[in-house]
């Protein structure tokens, strides 16, 4: 069977199948943008779910799945050159002869795989159809390297493993808090969340097939995106410091310190690799990394950092130093949230303040500080909450902000102290109103 009719035959079967039940995420993607949409994120996360829940609702609005396209690149069938993508718009075109394609879908999965696939896509976005949606997990996906490579023809969309309220919903949950009845088991399921992440592939296994899966992520993340992307021959030092920032997620770490301890063990190392390695883990989807906030970028840029996991599932096969410390976890999870509600793609808008006290969030939009988050499991000891309140009003002084927030899990009420108001929510309330505020 020659490539040509390797292409029709996977089309086809799309064409025939049903396409498969779909937990609507909270990402939606728009349908007639006029641009590329492009969804990036770490792997397994549901990507490919989300291109199909938009193919579905263009069915719903009365498009032809006839007119829609759909390749995933992950099909080993597909072992093409870059010259030979022309392949799929070559067999596609016979099978509507006569037909412009103006209004015709084209949804192609995990392109990244083929080497100089941006030519292709701008080929077709420029000449036949702008209802193009892309799709990419590793790191030769970028958000910055769509930009360019797109030249301003895409908008991204970022999708993460789900979030609680997603997980709810996935689990046929009810999200309704106000409900006596139901929010001791909200409460509950979100200590679940805590401990077992949100990758959806997960969520129907055991403890120990969860591990597994898991596990086999975090390989593929470390080999395939990290390693063999960036041709790194230290492998022993990559799985060090990646488990270096485990062990001390939501805690602050130098860099300096870190190459010392490789050294201090006679490990022979690039020092700048280990600088490298932050921004690499970050473009591959494992962990992020914080600065303190500074106006000065230079103060900013030699400050201790902190680092927070995509996901806590994931964290917790990395680590037992705390797999029984909700409140790193707690604060890890809200971490991803405030980067899916409020993050930037393009750059860094959450930080953390210290001065003679610390905050654990200040997020910023266009250069203002917008809100100033602390995260507490329990603030029930009055020294607690008195430790929290000094970090916050610190950084609310710094900043001139009239409101902040404690962030504990299920505690709630409100604060006037010093002519400002501290909102104490609840974590089951604000991630599932996906706000801090909340209604």
């Amino acid at each position: 069977m020659n490539k040509k009719e390797t292409i029709k035959l996977i089309i086809n079967r799309f064409q025939e199948t049903n396409l498969p039940t779909v937990i609507s995420r909270t990402v939606q993607l728009p349908i007639n943008s006029g641009k590329i949409i492009s969804v990036i994120g770490p792997r397994r996360c549901g990507k490919t779910y989300l291109l199909f829940d938009t193919i579905a609702k263009l069915i719903a609005g009365g498009i032809a799945k006839s007119n829609i396209l759909m390749i995933n690149f992950e099909d080993e069938r597909l072992q093409l050159d870059t010259d030979e993508l022309d392949l799929i718009l070559q067999t596609w075109r016979e099978m509507h002869q006569g037909i412009e394609l103006g209004e015709h879908y084209f949804f192609f999965d995990e392109i990244q795989n083929i080497r100089g696939w941006e030519k292709f896509v701008r080929r077709i976005y420029d000449n036949e159809s702008r209802n193009i949606f892309i799709s990419g997990s590793n790191s030769a996906f970028l958000s910055s390297e769509i930009a360019t490579s797109l030249r301003g023809r895409s908008v991204p969309y970022e999708i993460f493993p789900f979030s609680f309220k997603e997980y709810l919903n996935f689990k046929n949950l009810s999200i309704n808090y106000n409900s006596e009845m139901n929010r001791p088991f909200i409460i509950n399921e979100l200590k679940k969340f805590l401990q077992e992440g949100g990758y959806p592939e997960t969520l129907q296994m055991t403890s120990i097939q969860q591990s597994d899966i898991l596990r086999t992520y975090y390989y593929v993340m470390i080999y395939k995106d990290l390693i063999e992307r960036y041709e790194i021959n230290a492998v022993s030092t990559v799985k060090y410091f990646i488990e270096k920032l485990a062990d001390n997620v939501t805690k602050h770490f130098s860099l300096n310190n870190i190459y010392n301890q490789l050294r201090s063990q006679g490990i022979k190392l690039d020092k700048n690799l280990i600088y490298q390695l932050v921004e690499y883990i970050q473009n591959i989807y494992l962990a992020f990394s914080i600065q303190r906030h500074d106006y000065s970028l230079a103060a900013r840029s030699k400050s201790d950092k902190k680092a927070y996991f995509i996901d806590n599932g994931l964290l917790n096969i990395l680590t037992h130093s705390f797999s029984d410390n909700m409140g790193k976890l707690l604060e890890n999870a809200v971490f991803i949230f405030l980067k899916t509600n409020y993050g930037n793609i393009y750059e860094s808008n959450i930080f953390y303040y210290k001065d003679k006290s610390e905050c654990d969030f200040v997020v910023f939009e266009k250069n203002q500080a917008m809100a100033c988050i602390q995260v507490s499991y329990d603030i029930s000891d009055a020294q607690t909450l008195l430790w929290e309140q000094k970090g916050l009003l610190q950084a609310m002084n710094h900043y001139g902000l009239k409101e902040g927030f404690i962030i504990t899990l299920e505690q709630e009420r409100e604060i006037d102290v010093e002519d400002k108001k501290i909102f104490v929510r609840p974590a089951f309330k604000v991630l599932i109103d996906m706000s801090l505020k909340g209604g």
